[in-house]
């Protein structure tokens, strides 16, 4: 159950990288975008929090 939950949340912080970056270059929406970037990293900090030794 928890590697599930970790593939889902590394596959969700690459969607959300994905739309962040297309969201700052196709609608100009930055701080949208921004936040989805820091999002991601967030998820992809925590991922490798978890799975670290």
């Amino acid at each position: 159950m928890s590697d599930a939950i970790l593939s889902f949340a590394v596959i969700a912080s690459a969607a959300l990288i994905w739309g962040g970056i297309r969201l700052i270059r196709g609608a100009k929406e930055t701080r949208k975008g921004w936040l989805m970037i820091v999002a991601a990293l967030t998820f992809l900090g925590n991922v490798l929090i978890i799975v670290w030794p």
